[in-house]
């Protein structure tokens, strides 16, 4: 398994079965329950690599939410680590049987995240850019870009990569583990909290649109171009969890 990157996704919403329905016609999903356990918990698999979970909300939360899990080779000096640097334990770690052992967190700003060491080590595959139904982006918008990168950096060393200018909405910071840049860091817009927003690909972003509009979803901005030439849209699911997509634009014919 991957250290220091992400390595699962996971969509913890009201109605498991219909998540599933949505999102497997938006970017391909296979969904298959993994046994075992007290409550359901629905794995995603993209071509057959396994990609992310859906689980239900548990009881006392309302808003459903995707949560990015950052794999380990020692949970307790991460979980350490995170609290000394001013980061909260909630939970864990807890042992998942023949899974690996994990912990939820949050950064000083506030921001869940999940820390995981797996019990085997396989290549990490849940994570990888440029391939539709996989992740492919990390975005962390949060009140304070430098201080959230410094603190993510100590945990996990990740380092700067190139600085993008937005005008009147500041620096999008990119980051990298290890020489490739897996995501960025921005301030929070205006009335909006921080979070971690996740990118996953997709073939053809102009059929997504139709298909996150057809579904139920609502598309909150884009299609936007960025560097590279990909076309981004953020958006929400029916349920109200908020996702992203990057993927080429869609064959048009010329006017």
């Amino acid at each position: 398994m991957a250290a220091n990157t992400f390595v699962w996704y996971e969509l913890v919403t009201r109605d498991v079965d219909a998540a599933l329905a949505f999102y497997g016609r938006l970017l391909g999903w296979e969904a298959r329950d993994f046994p075992g356990g007290a409550d359901r918990y629905a794995i995603v698999h993209a071509k057959d690599k396994p990609v992310g979970g859906v689980m239900a909300l548990p009881e006392g939360m309302s808003e459903p939410f995707w949560l990015g899990y950052v794999g380990t080779a020692d949970i307790d000096a991460a979980v350490a680590r995170f609290t000394a640097a001013g980061g909260t334990l909630h939970r864990g770690p807890w042992e998942i049987p023949d899974v690996g052992r994990l912990a939820l967190v949050s950064d000083p700003q506030g921001v869940g995240l999940a820390l995981f060491q797996g019990a085997s080590d396989p290549p990490g595959e849940a994570f990888n850019q440029g391939a539709p139904g996989h992740g492919n982006w990390h975005e962390l918008r949060t009140t304070d870009p430098d201080v959230a990168f410094a603190f993510y950096a100590g945990q996990f060393g990740w380092t700067r990569g190139d600085a993008l200018e937005m005008g009147a909405m500041g620096t999008y910071q990119l980051f990298k583990a290890g020489e490739a840049a897996i995501g960025g860091i921005m301030k929070a817009p205006a009335g909006t909290r921080p979070t971690w927003q996740y990118v996953f690909g997709s073939p053809d972003i102009d059929e997504a649109l139709a298909r996150i509009r057809e579904g139920g979803g609502m598309v909150l901005h884009g299609p936007s171009e960025v560097p590279g030439g990909a076309m981004v849209v953020q958006a929400t699911d029916p349920q109200g969890a908020a996702f992203a997509l990057v993927g080429p634009a869609g064959r048009r014919e010329a006017a």
